[in-house]
C-alpha cells in the first residue's frame, strides 16, 4: 500500500519557497519560515531493537543546534533572543491533522526561572561556531 509520498528534487520549487544560504551548514533553510534552526547530526540512535521486525526500521536523531534565525515580528518587545508565543502562532501536526494554537489556557511556574539557569556548556559550544 502507497503510503503517499512521493519524491521530488526540487522541493523548494514545487512548494513555492525560496532558498536563503545558511551560515554554519550546507543545507539550505526557507526564507518564508519565521524560525529556522541550523543544526548537525550528533548521533542516530535505533528504536525497537528487540523486536525483530522494527530494528534498524525506526531510528531517532540526535541534533546540535548551531545557529538558530528568528523573524523579527515574532519576538519579544526588549528581548532578542525569546520568541513571543502570541505573535507566533507554528503549524502543528497532531494525528495526522494540521492545528494552530489557541489562547493561552495559563500561566506556567517554569516561566518564572530564570532563563540563564537552563543554560549549559552545548549553548556556549553552539556559540563557538565560526559564522
Amino acid at each position: 500500500m502507497a503510503k503517499g509520498y512521493r519524491y521530488e528534487e526540487d522541493k523548494f520549487n514545487i512548494a513555492g519557497l525560496h532558498k536563503l544560504t545558511s551560515t554554519t551548514v550546507v543545507p539550505p533553510r526557507i526564507a518564508e519560515c519565521p524560525v529556522q534552526l541550523e543544526a548537525v547530526v550528533e548521533a542516530v540512535h535505533g528504536l525497537a531493537e528487540g523486536d525483530i521486525n522494527q530494528r534498524g526500521r525506526i531510528v531517532t536523531f540526535e541534533l546540535r543546534i548551531q545557529k538558530v534565525h528568528l523573524e523579527e515580528s515574532i519576538l519579544m518587545d526588549g528581548q532578542p533572543d525569546r520568541v513571543d508565543p502570541d505573535k507566533w502562532r507554528p503549524l502543528i501536526m497532531s494525528f495526522q491533522q494540521f492545528y494552530g494554537l489557541g489562547e493561552q489556557l495559563h500561566s506556567s511556574t517554569l516561566a518564572e526561572i530564570p532563563e540563564h539557569l537552563y543554560n549549559s556548556p552545548d549553548r556556549e559550544r553552539a556559540m563557538a561556531v565560526i559564522i
